[in-house]
């Protein structure tokens, strides 16, 4: 295809391509892709646009593990669990968990901008990282502004998949620039808000890790997302078995406004 036909065309696309006889991903036959490399791998390629190495492949494939499912304290989860006992549909249940996906769960979208922008002040600063990260976290507070992926409601120090990612990271060589400015971010905040116990949690570890990586943060989240797809099935499919219809909130775990009203006085009151 010249250059003419590019510019006019209605779609210009580099990242697959239907053949009679085969399909290619990023100029990769798929037939050659199948039983050679990894699924990492080809998430790899295709995000990315060029195959990963064996250190980047491992790492990603850490990463995916490591979203993989967290029961029913995920959001996303109880959301596509009450959606099939009143739908019971595969892909329901799956649009709903995608959708429940956001700043507060799952999502490391937040926690990606934060690090990239973040890391890009502190290249321009000059300053050194502590020095740099002291002052950050002063201006964030003063703003009152949120620091993403800190904290969580279990775990009290260390967030053991972040800890676990970590290792890994270090070990394949992919711990960098991203992460130790994450760090530092993170030990000035718990100076500043007197919180010793406050761990990175997985979503942040998530972010910095991708970021160290080269993707986007929505790329961050369309990943994250996918990871936890097996998980959310799996649960759908419990959920359809138990043939449990039309779940609702019980009624001892609410608590309800028991004022009566009377309408036709109150509709007096306003003129009718």
């Amino acid at each position: 295809m010249n250059s003419a036909e590019i510019k006019n065309a209605y779609w210009n696309t580099g990242i697959s391509d239907v053949e009679p006889t085969a399909v290619h991903a990023r100029g990769y036959d798929v037939n050659d892709l199948m039983g050679r490399v990894s699924f990492a791998t080809t998430c790899y390629l295709v995000i990315r646009g060029k195959l990963p190495t064996p250190n980047q492949e491992r790492m990603l494939d850490a990463l995916l593990n490591s979203t993989i499912d967290y029961g029913l304290k995920k959001p996303g989860t109880a959301a596509a669990r009450y959606c099939v006992s009143g739908n019971p549909n595969m892909q329901a249940g799956l649009a709903t968990a995608v959708l429940s996906a956001g700043e507060y769960t799952l999502a490391p979208e937040d926690a990606g901008k934060f690090i990239i922008e973040g890391v890009a002040k502190y290249k321009a600063s000059g300053q050194t990282l502590d020095t740099f990260a002291t002052a950050y976290v002063a201006e964030l507070r003063a703003r009152k502004a949120r620091v993403p992926g800190f904290g969580h409601p279990n775990f009290k120090g260390v967030d053991p998949r972040s800890e676990r990612l970590k290792n890994l990271a270090m070990r394949e060589g992919i711990w960098g620039e991203s992460c130790d400015w994450y760090e530092a971010i993170h030990r000035a905040f718990k100076l500043a808000v007197n919180k010793p116990d406050l761990p990175i949690n997985d979503v942040g570890m998530t972010a910095a890790l991708f970021a160290q990586l080269g993707f986007s943060p929505a790329e961050m989240t369309g990943i994250a997302v996918m990871a936890t797809l097996p998980g959310v099935i799996a649960h759908i499919t419990e959920e359809m078995n138990s043939k449990v219809r039309i779940r609702t909130i019980p009624d001892e775990t609410v608590t309800y406004e028991r004022t009566r009203r009377d309408l036709e006085a109150d509709l007096k009151s306003v003129g009718w």
